[in-house]
């Protein structure tokens, strides 16, 4: 049974499905990061000093580590090797936010080595940021007009497809950096093993929103195909 413009009422389990992945994944990360958000690190180790003894252990240096507003807002920027830690990570010592910053400076180690996927990822950040704001409206006006041009619906899907190959070629990137992030903190005793376990649980979770992330892309290429063909 098909409702508007192509839409059959199975779009509603759709959007279901990706809504509880989404939810999931945002409930686990922010659970198990403020779990171990209460327990101090046994060393005594802030956020900041933990990403700068990754990056000294790695023989990695001039990237910058300041500080940025906002929760969970941690990122490397490759542009200007930059290190920004949220006010939950920078001057904290809880093992949540040492493994934070740690993954943080797994990212400038992979940069500052030349890792083959976050350059294939740099690579894709134009098309990917152009293709996800635009490549839904191609559709739906493509579907709105004559068949004659369907070129833009192929066009959209195409541009979509670009935006769901950058988040696949973020989950080796992300998945790199935490297990660079752990062996760091590992091999340089920054952590006990106790400790270390609690990062590992507080990175996995994190990774699990890119799972997600990329799943629920997929799922929306898979739909707009779905689309496409009915039109044509």
């Amino acid at each position: 049974m098909y409702g508007f413009y192509y839409y059959d009422y199975n779009y509603f389990l759709y959007m279901l499905l990706t809504m509880g992945i989404s939810m999931y994944a945002h409930f686990k990360v922010q659970s198990t990061f403020n779990k171990y958000s209460k327990i101090r690190c046994e060393r005594g180790i802030t956020g900041a000093e933990a990403a700068e003894t990754v990056l000294s252990g790695n023989n990695v240096s001039d990237i910058h580590i300041g500080k940025i507003r906002g929760r969970l807002s941690d990122h490397f920027d490759p542009r200007d090797n930059t290190i920004s830690l949220s006010d939950a990570v920078y001057s904290n010592t809880s093992i949540s936010a040492v493994g934070v910053a740690a993954h943080e400076a797994g990212h400038a180690v992979q940069h500052t080595k030349g890792y083959t996927p976050i350059k294939i990822r740099q690579a894709l950040v134009p098309i990917a940021q152009f293709g996800s704001g635009i490549s839904i409206p191609l559709v739906f006006i493509g579907l709105l007009l004559p068949i004659q041009y369907s070129f833009m619906v192929n066009l959209g899907i195409f541009l979509f497809s670009m935006a769901v190959l950058f988040e696949l070629v973020t989950l080796p990137v992300e998945f790199d950096a935490s297990r660079r992030a752990v062996k760091s903190l590992e091999n340089l005793g920054i952590l006990n093993n106790e400790e270390l376990y609690g990062v590992k649980k507080v990175l996995k979770a994190a990774a699990f929103t890119y799972v997600a992330a990329a799943f629920t892309s997929i799922l929306s290429l898979l739909r707009l195909l779905l689309i496409a063909r009915r039109k044509n």
